[in-house]
């Protein structure tokens, strides 16, 4: 698909072990690749809803009886699924990478290919922007922001050299960033170091951590017994959010005992980890980084 091209597509929606019944939520819509092979799957009485917070992304709704798209961020997930009647599914999918289309789109201001006004925003209703982060953020949380989510052992240096920039005139575009951390940015090294840059202030941008923890904390009251979560994450900090829940139920420490002095867990895995072939790492690079986990519901 022009819009997105879905990653591990088979392998995700078989995750799921689709009843042809069954409801099934896509939290990532996007370009609809994986909604449109789990609406193959799915009988005449079975139902698809799926979010996605990109306005652009509803260019790509599905004509079909059994699907709704609902266009806000699947933080929200639990309330409007009470809203349409489907307090309960059977299976979730999410595949937390940035689509295609956001990369592709000089205006977004995602991708080091282009000079674009600093953006990053997945909902352009949304106030917080790249420009305020990197413009109007006190230095310390710029440091902070670059660590957490970049992590950039060269935060503070960063952080400080922007700070010190933009007392001159504002970082405006994606070119203005690169050329105020030059120095920071040697040949060989270059589009690693830009990529981590523009993965930490993306996430603070977008709050993305903070809403994968707010989507995984529904999950145990969204799905039926035996209901499956299929996720793909693309960076190790979401990697390893999803892992933990997974496995525990939780982001830290250990999970309570039951009276018998098992662990008390909402989830058992299913499967191992799952990452793309060389042949689709070949046809899409973008798929190089994911990583596909599978868990079912107790």
């Amino acid at each position: 698909m022009d819009y997105h091209n879905p990653v591990l597509l088979k392998e995700t929606v078989d995750g799921l072990a689709i009843k042809p019944d069954g409801v099934y939520v896509d939290v990532t819509f996007g370009g609809g690749g994986h909604s449109r092979e789990i609406l193959k799957r799915l009988g005449a009485d079975g139902n698809l809803f799926a979010f996605d917070q990109d306005k652009d992304a509803l260019e790509n709704a599905i004509d079909d009886p059994r699907f709704t798209l609902i266009n806000e961020n699947f933080r929200f997930a639990k309330r409007f699924l009470r809203f349409y009647g489907a307090a309960q599914v059977d299976g979730i999918l999410g595949d937390f990478g940035v689509s295609s289309h956001q990369f592709d789109v000089a205006e977004r201001g995602f991708s080091t290919r282009f000079d674009a006004k600093l953006d990053m925003r997945m909902n352009q209703g949304d106030k917080l922007s790249a420009y305020h982060v990197v413009n109007e953020y006190a230095e310390e949380d710029l440091s902070r922001v670059l660590l957490q989510y970049g992590e950039l052992r060269s935060a503070p240096k960063l952080a400080r050299t922007l700070v010190s920039v933009r007392k001159d005139q504002p970082v405006e575009t994606t070119e203005d960033l690169k050329q105020a951390l030059q120095s920071y940015l040697p040949k060989g090294r270059e589009h690693k170091l830009l990529a981590q840059i523009y993965q930490a202030i993306r996430i603070e941008v977008n709050q993305e951590l903070e809403v994968l923890k707010e989507f995984l904390q529904q999950t145990e009251e969204m799905l039926k017994p035996g209901g499956r979560l299929s996720l793909i994450s693309y960076h190790s900090l979401e990697d390893r959010l999803v892992k933990r829940y997974m496995r525990n139920g939780l982001f830290e420490g250990e999970p309570e005992k039951d009276i018998f002095g098992n662990f008390s867990v909402p989830f058992k895995k299913v499967g191992g980890l799952i990452v793309p072939s060389k042949e689709e790492i070949k046809q899409n690079n973008r798929a190089r980084s994911a990583k596909l986990r599978v868990a079912e519901k107790l």
